[in-house]
């Protein structure tokens, strides 16, 4: 292998290139799909973080309704 000749090393450095090159290809596409899934996760916790605001809100009118109707039974 000392004796390789240009055009040897230029292949093995292209190979090496090309294998690489498969390598990251496959680790983006990877990266790319939880990319996706944390996405779709992201937004289901976005709309149970606004059903509960809104629930949160209803359950705070509903307390002020209560304090005031005690308020007024109390005079």
């Amino acid at each position: 292998m000392e004796n390789q000749t240009t055009l040897e090393k230029l292949n093995d450095k292209v190979s090496q290139i090309v294998q690489q090159y498969h390598s990251l290809k496959g680790e983006n596409e990877m990266l790319r799909t939880e990319l996706i899934t944390l996405k779709a996760e992201k937004e289901v916790r976005n709309q149970e973080i606004e059903k509960l605001t809104e629930e949160n809100v209803m359950k705070d009118l509903e307390i002020e309704e209560i304090v005031n109707k005690i308020e007024s039974i109390l005079g």
